[in-house]
């Protein structure tokens, strides 16, 4: 798996025809959110981050985690300063003074997490080609084997790493809030009620989830 910028036709890319046509169809909701949004590109959010291969992504997603985007963004961009703006590799992360992650606002728990994925990457239990090679619950079984990775940061990394298809995200605030929002609930849904209402946006929950967030952003602007 090679690393993907702002420049790589899959970032730049629209929706799938197909799969908005069938989400429209399958959820009215749904489909005022994307007629609201015609020129909408799923993954746009990604054109300022840095280019990023399967451990720079995990990086993103273990940094991510609890954080807004904005936030994030921002540890990544001190992390960059400290190896010639660019994310480090596993090898080089693992030669680094861990309080080097430290002082760019990473808690000790999440030094500890990205230390570990690195040692995995370094000795060949992890690799680009075998996660890509993996399904979807092999990859969540895999990455959540690593301690301070739960399904929140292996499902991100499916819809960031992989752009698998028919990825939901049960346990995302920012998630929940935009189908509370969306949907009319007098209440944060709850993850039995999520995963019910998307089981009808099946298989393709991933640009579900992109529109949502997107409907969520420009309710919050």
């Amino acid at each position: 798996m090679r690393p993907m910028s702002s420049l790589d036709p899959a970032l730049a890319a629209g929706a799938d025809p197909e799969a908005r046509a069938f989400l429209r169809n399958a959820d009215p909701v749904l489909a005022a959110i994307i007629d609201a949004h015609p020129d909408f590109r799923p993954r746009a959010w990604m054109d300022e981050l840095p280019p990023l291969d399967a451990f720079g992504t995990l990086i993103f997603q273990v940094a991510g985690q609890q954080l807004s985007v904005r936030a994030t963004r921002t540890i990544l961009s001190r992390l960059e300063s400290h190896f010639g703006g660019r994310l480090p590799t596993a090898e080089e992360l693992l030669a680094t003074d861990p309080q080097v992650v430290r002082d760019v606002g990473l808690s000790f728990r999440k030094g500890a997490t990205l230390r570990e994925l690195a040692e995995r990457f370094v000795d060949g239990r992890l690799s680009d080609e075998a996660l890509a090679g993996m399904t979807d619950d092999e990859v969540v079984t895999t990455l959540t084997a690593v301690p301070g990775i739960g399904p929140w940061t292996a499902h991100g990394f499916l819809l960031v790493a992989l752009d698998r298809p028919d990825v939901f995200l049960p346990g995302d605030i920012a998630l929940r809030r935009a189908i509370q929002r969306a949907y009319g609930f007098d209440h944060v849904p709850t993850q039995d009620e999520l995963l019910q209402l998307a089981e009808g946006w099946r298989p393709y929950r991933s640009l579900a989830v992109s529109y949502l967030f997107a409907s969520e952003y420009d309710g919050a602007s």
